[in-house]
């Protein structure tokens, strides 16, 4: 009974696959720029679990879409944090917030890049530089010291 019960709540993340663009939408529409970020971030990690089961039942296009919708969403997280014009090292609630989700993203990126085919790894060779990237930058404005 449990296992049904899991099938059904994957087939049900599986239809909702379709609606991962509208949530980048409903980020994008979000006024206030640090809650964009966190929905931005939020629309990343859901991305990712689709990807992941995706690929795992052996679908490639609608993973390799996932994967897409990954890179837009933390880059959308990382403008939407600079937009704010905020010091990081002041107001640093949001930006240690992404920084953390950043980090467990590339984390599990990684474990999925494992699991992967050697075949298929390179698919996701952009998307966990990019989030390394916008993760060091994050790190950076974090704990940078005081401007000469």
């Amino acid at each position: 009974m449990g296992s049904r019960s899991m099938q059904a709540a994957l087939a049900i993340g599986l239809m909702c696959a379709g609606s991962l663009r509208a949530d980048l939408k409903r980020a994008q529409a979000e006024p206030n720029l640090e809650k964009r970020s966190q929905l931005a971030m939020d629309n990343a990690f859901a991305a990712y679990q689709v990807a992941r089961a995706s690929y795992e039942k052996g679908e490639n296009d609608p993973a390799a879409a996932a994967i897409a919708e990954i890179l837009e969403s933390v880059d959308l997280a990382y403008a939407s944090l600079t937009q704010t014009g905020k010091d990081p090292r002041k107001s640093s609630k949001w930006f240690k917030k992404a920084e953390m989700q950043t980090r467990d993203l590339v984390r599990k990126l990684d474990s999925f890049q494992q699991m992967m085919g050697f075949t298929d790894r390179p698919m996701l060779d952009q998307v966990k530089a990019r989030v390394q990237q916008v993760h060091d930058n994050l790190l950076l404005g974090i704990m940078e010291g005081k401007h000469k």
